[in-house]
C-alpha cells in the first residue's frame, strides 16, 4: 500500500479557510516546521499538519505522523499498514472505534496522487480541484505512548476513504472522503458522538470536484518534493489489461 498528497497552499490561506478565529501569533514550532514550505510529495510516516479539537478547546493545527498507530500498539511499524480507514467499516474496526467516537480530524490538502499500471510501468495521476484550492480530507487521530522508546506520546492519523465517484473511478475505485466546510464543526467536536449521523457524510465528492492530470514519475520517489512532482505529462497509452495500483484503499 502506498499514498501521497500535496499541500502547497500558503499558511495564511489555510488559516482563513480552516481556522479564521485562530491567533496567527500562536503556533507551535512543531506545526510551523511542516507548514513553512510547499509540500509536493507527502508520504506515509512523514509529519503532517492536521486539524483537531481537544475537549474544552478550539480547533487547532497539530503536527502528526501519517499512519495510524493504535493506543495499544507497541511498534510504530503498524502505522505503515494503517494510512487509510475504510468509511464502510470505520465503526466496526477495533483500531478505529474509539477515534471515530472521540478523535476525528481534518487533513488539509490541495491534491493527491493515484497510480495506474501501464505495461510494466506505473503512470501517476494528480487529482486536484480545477482551481487548485485546498480541501479537507476526513481523518482520525490517535495518541500512543507504548511504541516510543521513551514513552513520549506519538500523535498519528489515518485518512478515511470511500468508493470513488465516476471521475476518480477512472484511475482507482477508492478515494479520500472530502468534508464540506459546513460539516467541520460537528466532525471535529470530541463531544459529538452521533456517529450514525457522521457516517452519512462519508461519501464521495461530486463528480466535478476533481480534475485528473497525468504527471511525471518523479513523484514515485519519496525523496523528490518539488514542483516537478505535479508537472503535467502526456499519459502513457493504456492496454486492455491495465490494472490499478493501490493508494487510498
Amino acid at each position: 500500500m502506498c499514498g501521497r498528497f500535496t499541500l502547497r497552499t500558503s499558511l495564511a490561506d489555510l488559516r482563513q479557510l480552516f481556522l479564521p478565529q485562530d491567533d496567527p501569533n500562536v503556533f507551535s514550532a512543531a506545526v510551523d516546521s511542516v507548514l513553512n514550505r510547499p509540500r509536493y510529495n507527502i508520504a506515509p510516516t512523514q509529519s503532517v499538519a492536521v486539524i483537531r479539537q481537544l475537549d474544552g478547546n478550539s480547533p487547532e493545527f497539530a503536527a502528526m505522523r501519517w499512519g495510524f498507530i493504535p493506543s495499544w500498539a507497541e511498534d510504530v511499524a503498524i502505522g505503515a499498514r494503517m494510512i487509510n480507514a475504510r468509511s464502510e467499516t470505520i465503526d466496526q474496526k477495533r483500531s478505529f472505534q474509539n477515534a471515530f467516537q472521540n478523535q476525528r480530524c481534518l487533513i488539509p490538502a490541495d491534491g493527491y496522487f493515484e497510480w495506474q499500471k501501464v505495461g510494466s510501468a506505473k503512470q501517476p495521476y494528480y487529482l486536484h480541484q480545477p482551481d487548485h484550492t485546498p480541501f479537507a480530507m476526513a481523518g482520525l487521530w490517535e495518541r500512543n505512548t507504548k511504541a516510543s522508546d521513551d514513552a513520549s506520546p506519538i500523535a498519528s492519523f489515518t485518512v478515511i476513504t470511500t468508493a470513488a465517484n465516476s471521475v476518480t473511478g477512472k484511475v482507482h475505485d477508492r478515494m479520500p472522503v472530502i468534508l464540506d466546510q459546513k460539516d467541520f464543526q460537528a466532525w471535529l467536536d470530541p463531544n459529538f458522538h452521533d456517529t450514525s449521523s457522521l457516517k452519512k457524510h462519508l461519501t464521495a465528492a461530486a463528480d466535478d470536484f476533481f480534475e485528473i492530470t497525468a504527471v511525471s514519475r518523479r513523484v514515485n520517489h519519496v525523496g523528490n518534493d518539488d514542483s516537478g512532482c505535479i508537472e503535467p505529462v502526456a499519459p502513457q497509452p493504456q492496454s486492455p489489461k491495465t490494472t490499478q495500483a493501490t493508494l487510498f484503499d
